[in-house]
């Protein structure tokens, strides 16, 4: 063993663990981050679906839609902000029996952990969920 060697292997395990570990990590943060956003745009938009067939009038069908769309997608962890709900309707009367309302939910993620990532729109992912119900005969 040569003199003046002894120890630097340590430091150079901690350097290097340290330069590759944190990427890694980072990596699957916002992995996780973009799959409790495809979990959550997807129930987001059947509680909608379901939500809105369920109303006696448009106005309140609409309310009630985004209203639920918004807590589930709190349930996961993001919020209103990021989020976009749209309605659509296969007839004129959203409300008639038979009618099939799909309900879209869009989600940006932005990326984890850092403080300016909404000013600057530094996002991991851009999801949309889709669901479609059919406006029953007895309500």
């Amino acid at each position: 063993m040569l003199a003046g060697e002894e120890g630097s292997a340590v430091v150079e395990f901690t350097f290097l663990a340290l330069l590759l570990m944190v990427p890694v990590v980072y990596f699957v943060v916002t992995i996780g981050q973009i799959q409790g956003g495809s979990f959550a745009v997807v129930g987001a938009a059947d509680q909608a679906a379901k939500v809105y067939v369920m109303q006696d009038d448009h106005q309140s069908a609409t309310a009630a839609a985004e209203k639920a769309a918004l807590i589930a997608l709190a349930d996961h962890g993001h919020t209103a902000s990021h989020a976009t709900i749209t309605i659509v309707c296969d007839r004129e009367d959203c409300l008639s029996a038979g009618t099939a309302v799909t309900a879209t939910v869009d989600l940006r993620v932005p990326l984890p952990l850092l403080p300016f990532s909404d000013t600057l729109r530094l996002d991991a992912a851009h999801l949309s969920g889709t669901a479609t119900q059919i406006v029953g005969r007895f309500r």
